[in-house]
């Protein structure tokens, strides 16, 4: 990428009159920008992935937030490329200020983000939106200097020496293009598992400003006049102090964000493989709250009621065998137990962390009455769906599903008619599915979907719901394959009757959450 190649062509004549002047020989500063490209295009990645899981942990929906940031952010970069133009007479200048603002802006976006969540997701009015309206605006202020950049950049290798633009071009990006691989598969292999979200995103903040202070301050520092560089030089390492004080304080930020969401009696808190998961309460007895990615799952007389109205009606009827998907802190699993006559429960769970947890923790393991210690209790970490397709058919009398809600993108396919087919299969011939829809009262057109979608299975469904917090509900559908279920419901849960008309069963390929 820094061989020589033909002279540009006559047409307007460059914004600089003669090439830079540099410490090194002319290859050796292209292949130095090069490298900052290359830095500057893991980083800018970096930054859109981290929005983007940020974005999906929060707000859930992972497909909408994903299509949200990248559509911003792309046609934010496309406008601070016009921007750049002009910029390209103190292209050194303007590269160096766009790398300390972007290093600033993107490195601390995922600690604004997680505080405006923590201490202003629930006030409502205006600011009901608030969160959201913030990712956007991130997106497109971390969109409009990524954007900058590059026109910046192919501006600093035209001063090395002026080339044809078909050849400069093709440097820049083959640079560009290999560092966002790089930064695209580092976010989610390395900086996310062994850094976490906050300081994965102060770190990249930091190379980034450190590549553009380097290159600009060693390579051309004979374009920037004495005050310019002090003050590019002081800004970077303001930025960077700002940055490396947020990552010494960000296990302090975590702790007081909890506490805003959970209250004071944060007693664990954890990222599993698959979810966050968060213990309240006091270990000796006092009440417990569990919450697995920010909603309450456990713990209180609410969330016992969702686990009685989702076990209860499917136990009346044959129940030797009973087989539960999710599940995993172990409450389902106590309901299932309270009933005389299960011969074995299988219980189904994708995360090994909450798992060990619901079995080690004096106070849930109190919870759910050591129910995952039964004898009558086999325990299976893997993937609902891909367990489902090895179950064979007339398996179980009763099929549970104790699943997030519908409306999480990634979880859409556990609501699908291909899922509903496979638990179809595994139910023996008076069998009972019950599945948890998510609210009826706030998500009507989901719940009404998931109930659709079964009957598009081959299920004949009863709908039903029972109260939560406030003024929430949960819904339930129990399904049957050969006749329809009889639906016995306790005091305070309600049969449904009166479904949403034409609506479509979600698939695989088509899902309609």
């Amino acid at each position: 990428m820094i061989e020589s190649h033909a002279p540009a062509p006559p047409g307007a004549p460059p914004p600089w009159r003669c090439p830079a002047r540099l410490p090194v020989r002319q290859g050796t500063g292209r292949f130095l920008v090069l490298v900052c490209v290359f830095v500057c295009a893991a980083c800018g990645l970096v930054y859109e992935l981290e929005l983007v899981a940020l974005a999906s942990y929060l707000m859930g929906d992972s497909v909408t937030q994903a299509s949200v940031v990248l559509s911003v952010m792309v046609f934010a970069m496309g406008i601070g490329s016009l921007a750049a133009k002009r910029l390209r007479p103190l292209a050194a200048a303007g590269f160096a200020a766009i790398e300390v603002v972007l290093a600033l802006v993107g490195g601390c976006s995922a600690m604004a983000l997680y505080a405006a969540f923590a201490w202003t997701g629930d006030w409502g009015g205006l600011w009901a939106d608030g969160p959201r309206v913030l990712i956007v605006a991130f997106s497109l202020a971390i969109g409009l200097l990524i954007g900058a950049e590059v026109p910046l950049l192919m501006e600093l290798i035209q001063r090395i020496r002026r080339q044809d633009a078909g050849g400069a071009v093709a440097d820049l990006f083959a640079a560009d293009y290999v560092g966002a691989l790089v930064g695209g598969l580092a976010f989610p292999f390395l900086l996310l598992p062994r850094l976490g979200q906050l300081t994965s995103s102060l770190l990249t903040g930091a190379v980034n400003v450190a590549a553009g202070g380097a290159l600009v301050l060693g390579l051309f520092r004979r374009d920037l006049t004495r005050r310019a560089r002090c003050a590019l030089a002081v800004a970077g390492i303001a930025v960077l102090g700002v940055l490396a004080c947020a990552a010494v304080l960000v296990d302090d930020f975590e702790r007081a964000a909890r506490h805003a969401m959970y209250g004071d009696h944060v007693r664990v808190a954890l990222r599993t493989g698959v979810q966050e998961v968060v213990l309240t309460g006091d270990a000796d007895g006092g009440p417990v709250g569990l919450y697995l990615d920010g909603r309450l799952r456990g713990g209180g007389p609410a969330a016992r009621r969702y686990h009685q109205a989702l076990v209860r009606p499917a136990m009346h009827g044959p129940h030797g065998r009973v087989l539960i998907l999710g599940g995993g802190d172990g409450l389902a699993a106590r309901e299932v137990l309270a009933r005389p006559g299960v011969d074995r429960l299988d219980v189904v769970e994708p995360d090994a962390g909450l798992l060990r947890l619901a079995r080690t923790d004096p106070a849930l393991s109190r919870l759910n009455e050591h129910a995952l210690d039964d004898p009558r209790v086999h325990v299976t970490v893997a993937d609902a769906f891909d367990r489902l397709r090895k179950i064979p058919p007339d398996a179980y009398d009763v099929v549970i599903t104790d699943l997030p809600d519908p409306g999480e993108t990634a979880g859409a396919k556990l609501y699908s008619q291909e899922f509903y087919g496979l638990a179809r299969r595994a139910l023996r011939p008076a069998g009972r599915l019950a599945v948890h829809a998510g609210p009826v009262a706030t998500r009507p057109h989901a719940f009404w979907t998931v109930e659709t979608t079964l009957r598009a299975a081959g299920l004949h469904t009863a709908a039903y719901r029972t109260s939560g917090d406030g003024d929430g509900d949960w819904g339930f559908v129990l399904a049957a394959g050969d006749r329809p279920p009889g639906l016995r419901l306790d005091p305070g849960e309600r049969e449904l009757r009166e479904r949403t008309e034409g609506l479509r069963a979600s698939t695989l390929l088509h899902p309609r959450y």
